[in-house]
């Protein structure tokens, strides 16, 4: 799975567009990601991520960084080892076509602000 391009409200995947947020699983893509909070990410807003088979998971904050990430989320992921990274969108998308083939990633990404 390759991530082509991204820009604001859209991101290419393997030749097909989105233009909602989105979670990249291992071997799935799952469109249409909502968050209880909009710009709060929530442990609760990640029920599709299978965290016991990933060993990492990549959030795109928007395009300016807007979504921040709830401390719930944080503790969880450090208890299971998992590392996360919190980047913009266009560098959290270069990071996970960099980590792709090296390691089982996730990711939830925010495409608009």
């Amino acid at each position: 799975m390759e991530i082509e391009k991204y820009s604001f409200g859209e991101m290419v995947i393997d030749g097909q567009k989105y233009t909602r947020d989105l979670i990249i699983v291992p071997g799935k893509i799952i469109p249409n990601w909502w968050r209880k909070e909009g710009h709060f990410l929530m442990l609760d807003d990640l029920t599709d991520i299978p965290f016991g088979e990933i060993a990492s998971l990549i959030i795109g904050t928007g395009k300016f960084g807007m979504m921040k990430i709830g401390e719930e989320l944080k503790i969880r992921l450090a208890g299971q080892g998992i590392e996360m990274y919190v980047e913009r969108t266009a560098k959290a998308a270069e990071l996970f076509n960099q980590l792709k083939s090296s390691k089982k990633v996730a990711a939830g990404f925010h495409l608009t602000c």
